[in-house]
C-alpha cells in the first residue's frame, strides 16, 4: 500500500476539525498534479496530515475511507475521504525533516508547494518513528 502526505491550513481545516467530525472530504485542491495523487489513493492507505502555513509540521495519521469522486465544486477536480486515525505524540516540523538527511529527497521539501504527494515506505518509516508512533 501507498503512503501520502497532505496538507491543509489549521486554521481552515486543521487536525482537530477532522478529530471532531471524525470523517470529512479532502476538498479545495486545485492542482492537477495533487488531483492526480488523489485518483491514485486506494481505500485504506494511510495518510500524514500536514499543517500548512502555521505550524508547518506533520500532526498525525489519516486513512482513505472513500477512493476519489467528483468534486461537486468543479468536475476537473475529485475529493477523497479521510478518516481521523492517530494523534503524532510530538509533531514533526519542517525544519525537522529538513535537518534529517535520510528526508532529504522527500517531496515535501521537492515539491513544496504540492498539497498531496507520496512518501515512500522508508520516509514513512522514519517520520513516525520522529513523531513518537
Amino acid at each position: 500500500m501507498a503512503h501520502w502526505l497532505m496538507k491543509s491550513e489549521p486554521n481552515v481545516f486543521g487536525w482537530e476539525d477532522l478529530k471532531q467530525k471524525g470523517t470529512a472530504p479532502w476538498d479545495d485542491v486545485r492542482n492537477y498534479q495533487a488531483r492526480n495523487n488523489m485518483k491514485a489513493m486506494k481505500k485504506g492507505e494511510q495518510v500524514f496530515f500536514y499543517h500548512s502555513n502555521i505550524g508547518k509540521e506533520i500532526v498525525g495519521i489519516m486513512e482513505v475511507v472513500k477512493e476519489h469522486y467528483p468534486d461537486p465544486l468543479d468536475e476537473r477536480f475529485v475529493l477523497v475521504d479521510m478518516k481521523c486515525k492517530k494523534a503524532f505524540k510530538t509533531p514533526v516540523t519542517l525544519a525537522d525533516i529538513k535537518s534529517d538527511p535520510r528526508l532529504e529527497n522527500i517531496a515535501l521539501i521537492r515539491q513544496s508547494r504540492l498539497s498531496v504527494m507520496p512518501i515512500t515506505d522508508e520516509e514513512w518509516a522514519i517520520l513516525c518513528d520522529m513523531g513518537g508512533i
